[in-house]
């Protein structure tokens, strides 16, 4: 029996796979590229040891396609997103992710769920999480206002040869890969692109290209989510399309352990006296209402460090490294979180009388503003 029968028997898939790519590769040498692929220090006495998940996204990875062949026409295939990426607190909103691509019974659908938020608070990384939880690859589609539907399905570009080659999208490929599929900030897009997903976010499960003159059908695995900014610079979804975007997932704020534990993963070498300083800014701002995110706190704190860092004859002290990465980053507005909620509350109207027709036309001293109220003349009749 081959070396390698023994060590992956139980995924009969990977086995025929991983003779085909390595038959002629040591033991000491297969043990080095799953230590590569891993990161994980990996020998050959312990490789049997390893969970077969980890065969998997290896298997995934060498047995990707290049191209495929429908109806004649030859659509050339994009690759995965392999950012580096975890998930920090907030559980529920994962699992909740999770329930929506389950699938329970043979007859059963996937839901294509949004994920709503302010922008920087982690939609799209709480969508690589959930690929990574499920052993998918990622596709990501970033959505802009001026996304055409060739753009979102297929492109014909020019070959070396000059001939005309099709060239899937990142959704294109998810559907035909069996992967999972982000639209980035998808009310970004216009109606007409929103128009050519229809058939697919449904139960038909496919794309029609007008471009190539086929129809794609999607793999049984293929799962979609869609992210979404809560803010103006977006346009507004047709109804059809959102009754097929279901549910809505909402993302809150991390609480103060969580946004520092995200603080720390993404800058292991933060200073702590920094990190609780941006910490503590960015808890104050969620608590005024502000729309300061964790993306924030990341940007200021890293250029903190840098400015710290690139002077190490003449060092600036730390909290002034701060204060002037919150100014740069942020704004000098940021400085003063109170004096700039109160701003912003009084131009949504916080502070204003309700004003009448009447006050369109009139002082409210004037006699013929219609709260005008005259002195009573007995009263005055009194004083004279």
């Amino acid at each position: 029996m081959h070396w390698f029968s023994q060590i992956i028997s139980p995924n009969a898939s990977a086995l025929k796979v991983f003779q085909e790519k390595f038959s002629n590769s040591s033991q000491a040498l297969f043990s080095g590229l799953l230590s590569i692929e891993l990161k994980t220090p990996t020998t050959y006495s312990n490789i049997g040891s390893l969970p077969s998940s980890h065969f998997t996204l290896i298997l995934a990875k060498y047995t990707m396609k290049e191209f495929v062949d429908i109806d004649g026409i030859r659509l050339h295939l994009g690759h995965p997103d392999n950012s580096a990426g975890e998930w920090i607190g907030q559980q529920e909103i994962l699992k909740q992710l999770l329930a929506c691509w389950l699938i329970v019974d043979p007859r059963d659908l996937p839901l294509s769920p949004r994920l709503v938020g302010p922008p920087g608070i982690g939609k799209t990384s709480l969508a690589m999480a959930g690929a990574k939880a499920r052993q998918q690859s990622l596709y990501i589609y970033q959505c802009t206002a001026d996304t055409r539907p060739e753009d979102l399905l297929v492109t014909p570009v020019l070959a070396e040869n000059g001939k005309i080659q099709y060239q899937a999208s990142p959704l294109v490929t998810a559907m035909i890969q069996g992967g999972v599929c982000v639209l980035d900030e998808g009310n970004r897009m216009n109606e007409k692109s929103w128009a050519s997903l229809a058939p697919l976010l449904d139960h038909r499960r496919y794309v029609e290209s007008i471009v190539a003159g086929i129809s794609i059908p999607a793999h049984p695995d293929f799962r979609c989510a869609v992210t979404m900014n809560d803010d103006d610079s977006t346009f507004e979804i047709p109804d059809y399309i959102l009754s097929r975007l279901q549910p809505t997932l909402t993302l809150g704020y991390p609480a103060r352990h969580d946004e520092l534990a995200i603080l720390q993963y993404h800058l292991p070498f933060s200073d702590d006296e920094m990190l609780n300083l941006t910490v503590e800014f960015l808890q104050n701002s969620h608590e005024l209402k502000l729309d300061f995110s964790t993306r924030d706190g990341i940007n200021v704190l890293r250029f903190a460090l840098k400015t710290v860092a690139a002077d190490p004859l003449h060092p600036i002290a730390k909290d002034a490294a701060w204060r002037n990465a919150l100014e740069k980053c942020l704004g000098q507005d940021a400085l003063d979180l109170q004096s700039l909620a109160e701003r912003k509350r009084q131009s949504l109207g916080g502070n204003a009388i309700p004003m009448g027709l009447g006050d369109f036309f009139f002082d409210p001293d004037h006699p013929l503003h219609p709260d005008y109220e005259e002195e009573d003349d007995e009263e005055d009749d009194e004083q004279i």
